[in-house]
């Protein structure tokens, strides 16, 4: 990402809301094109966790029902041939 030339744009921001951009751009010695763009990268990391969680919960039920299904399956197999 380093590699990559950034696009100049222009937004428009409350005056409190610049106060926290500039605030956060000290704390964390950046300007404020570094501090949105961080905020911006975390919060794009942040709903891919999300979409990666949800599909992880969801798929997470059906695994757990094919190993319970297969283990029923193996454990007939031990039984009958023990």
């Amino acid at each position: 990402m380093k590699n990559q030339k950034a696009s100049k744009i222009t937004i428009s921001l409350l005056p409190t809301l610049l106060d926290v951009v500039d605030r956060l751009a000290k704390e964390r010695s950046t300007t404020r094109s570094g501090i949105i763009a961080e905020l911006l990268k975390k919060e794009d990391e942040s709903a891919i966790e999300d979409l990666m969680a949800r599909g992880y919960r969801e798929w997470g039920a059906e695994n757990l029902r094919e190993a319970e299904e297969a283990l029923g399956l193996t454990g007939e197999v031990v039984l009958r041939d023990g």
